[in-house]
């Protein structure tokens, strides 16, 4: 390991992107908050998205989400332009495609960093990123029978 600049002494993380993914499965804090566990690390900042009932005032009854094949290619791209942009000792992130409900987790990430200012940074830039440039779709359906695609995430 390589000694960092910006904090003598401390040791640099080997691999700060501890966890990357796209799942059909429920999402778990416990296990993103786990994955950037560092002990050099004074601050953890942790973002979850969850499926909200309404969206542009309308009822939401139901909400799928889909992605494009290079969805975890750009995910890694976003996740390394993070780690390269602020001083990360950890990174986690985690997106859920397929049919979730009302109150379901859409999505995980969190940053941990020497500092807590860092860390919120980080970590709003990761969320930030993730929603504009990651190939992943929201397939809203309305309690009123109409439905939308949004964009990205």
């Amino acid at each position: 390991m390589a000694r960092t600049h910006d904090h003598p002494g401390e040791l640099a993380a080997s691999d700060p992107i501890r966890l990357l993914a796209i799942r059909e499965t429920p999402l778990s804090v416990d296990e993103i908050f786990r994955a950037v566990g560092d002990d050099a690390a004074g601050g953890i900042a942790l973002f979850v998205g969850t499926v909200r009932n309404h969206d542009a005032g309308q009822d939401v009854g139901a909400l799928g989400y889909s992605c494009h094949p290079s969805a975890g290619d750009e995910l890694r791209r976003v996740a390394e332009k993070v780690v390269a942009d602020f001083p990360v000792r950890a990174l986690a992130a985690v997106h859920r495609v397929g049919e979730l409900e009302v109150g379901d987790l859409a999505v995980v990430v969190a940053v941990a960093c020497p500092h807590r200012a860092e860390a919120f940074e980080a970590c709003r830039k990761l969320i930030d990123d993730l929603k504009h440039e990651v190939p992943i779709w929201k397939h809203q359906r309305f309690s009123d029978g109409t439905e939308e695609w949004v964009g990205a995430c």
